[in-house]
Formats: structure tokens, C-alpha cells, sequence
């Protein structure tokens, strides 16, 4: 088995590779502010099970510090340069037990058997949309039997292929969390066209059909169920070579990687 992908909802997902599990932004809750988890049981406390968790950006649906929480004590956690400096909860949760490390885009961190760079993406990495500290926006790419890419939020950006590099898996963000999407973000069509410039030989989407503003059930409710299978009509036209595997929460998949 060279990877497995399991998709919990919204931007987290397991990436079990050469033995060591790599978590991306955890968020284990029914309720985030003004959202609520629409589809998907919560997932179960293995979840939280990691040898190393990433954190692609400030914003508190990817930075959500009470799941943090729940990681064992000696797990690795690699956030944004600054991010300790904006979000002083990350302090407390480094003198729990937790082994902080600030990374940015072209650093390197060996965890076990797999090495995880991390690479730029195009968002606001700000805490808040208007806070003083400012922190690069990541995404990863954790390097063991398989190359595997999570973009965390991004927009597409000129030398996208050349930063992130050779991919085997990529797991990118298809949706939101709300009825509107901005230009920083992959929304079904334009993570389509990541795809044709990545080339990776397998995808998985995420960042979508998961968590919903309060009281707007009603609004553009087609934003909140229709990425998924958008991402996937979109990527059979412009990249027709990757396999797309559109996963369940709480589903997994061994996807195809080159030989």
C-alpha cells in the first residue's frame, strides 16, 4: 500500500503513509461560530489519532485550536511562520505537549519515514480578515512512498505546478462554506484547472459539503451539495488522465500513484 486517503469533512483528512499518519487541519466540531456541520457524523476520537498534523492557514476553520486540543501530547504540528505570535492558544497547546513547529513556503520537516514541505498558496493567511499579524497561507506536500499534495485554500497561481511539483495524489479544495466564494479559493471548475496543471495521477476533493452558515439553508443551497460532483464532470473535460475519487466523509480510499 503506497497511501491511504480518508476524508473527514470540510479540510480534514488522514494521509497514512509509510507507516506514519499525517493530519490535515483538524476540525472535529458540530459547530464553528455562525456554521454547523450539515452532512457527516462528527469523526470518531481515532481521528485525532496522528504522528503529525498540518496547518495550512490561520483562519479558524482550518487553525481551530479546542481540536488541536485533542491530539496526543508528543504529536508534531507544523503551522505557518508567526503563527505562535497571532494566535497565543497555540502556546498553551506547546506547553501541553504538543510539538509546535513554524514552517514556511520551501522548508522541510522529516516526520518518520515521510518528509512534508511546505509550498505556497494564494489566500489571506490572516487570522482575521483585518488582524495586525500576517502569517503565509500553505500548502503541503508529504513525500513518502507516494507524493501527496494538500492545498488547504488557495487560487490558482503562476508557477502552481513548478512550486508544488511531481504529485501523485492531490487532495484540493472544491467548495466552502458559504454561498459566495472569492478569488483566493479552487471553487469546482477552477480546481479542475489546477488538476490539468498539476497532473497528478490521482485527486480527491475536499473543503466542501460539510459545514453551512446558519439560517441560510435556503440560500443557493446548490453551493453546498454540488461541488463534488462538479469537480468531477469539470476534471473528466480538462484532465481527463486523473483518476478523481470523490469520498463520504469518514471514507477512504488507496488511490492510484506512479509506478
Amino acid at each position: 500500500m503506497a497511501v491511504e486517503i480518508t476524508w473527514w469533512g470540510h479540510a480534514t483528512a488522514t494521509v497514512a503513509d509509510s507507516g506514519v499518519r499525517v493530519l490535515t487541519d483538524p476540525l472535529f466540531v458540530r459547530r464553528l461560530a455562525h456554521l454547523r456541520r450539515r452532512r457527516g457524523k462528527l469523526p470518531p476520537p481515532e481521528a485525532a489519532a496522528a504522528d503529525v498534523a498540518l496547518v495550512s492557514h490561520l483562519h479558524a476553520d482550518h487553525l481551530h485550536l479546542r481540536s488541536l486540543a485533542q491530539l496526543a501530547p508528543g504529536t508534531r504540528l507544523l503551522v505557518p511562520r508567526g503563527a505562535q505570535r497571532a494566535v497565543p492558544g497555540l502556546r498553551r497547546l506547546a506547553a501541553g505537549g504538543l510539538r509546535v513547529t513554524e514552517v514556511a513556503p520551501g522548508d522541510e520537516v522529516a516526520v518518520g519515514a515521510v518528509e512534508i514541505r511546505a509550498v505556497r498558496a494564494a489566500h489571506d493567511g490572516r487570522r482575521r480578515p483585518y488582524g495586525p499579524h500576517r502569517s503565509p497561507a500553505l500548502g503541503y506536500v508529504v513525500r513518502g512512498e507516494a507524493r501527496t499534495y494538500f492545498a488547504g485554500d488557495t487560487g490558482l497561481f503562476e508557477d502552481m505546478a513548478y512550486e508544488v511539483g511531481p504529485c501523485d495524489v492531490a487532495l484540493l479544495p472544491v467548495g466552502g462554506w458559504g454561498p459566495y466564494l472569492g478569488p483566493s479559493h479552487l471553487d469546482a471548475r477552477r480546481a479542475a484547472q489546477a488538476l490539468a496543471l498539476l497532473r497528478p495521477v490521482s485527486a480527491v476533493p475536499v473543503h466542501y459539503g460539510t459545514y453551512w452558515p446558519i439560517g441560510m439553508d435556503a440560500v443557493r443551497p446548490h453551493e453546498f451539495h454540488a461541488p463534488g460532483e462538479e469537480f468531477v464532470r469539470n476534471a473528466a473535460r480538462l484532465a481527463p488522465g486523473v483518476a478523481v475519487h470523490r469520498l463520504g466523509h469518514g471514507e477512504s480510499v488507496r488511490p492510484e500513484v506512479a509506478r
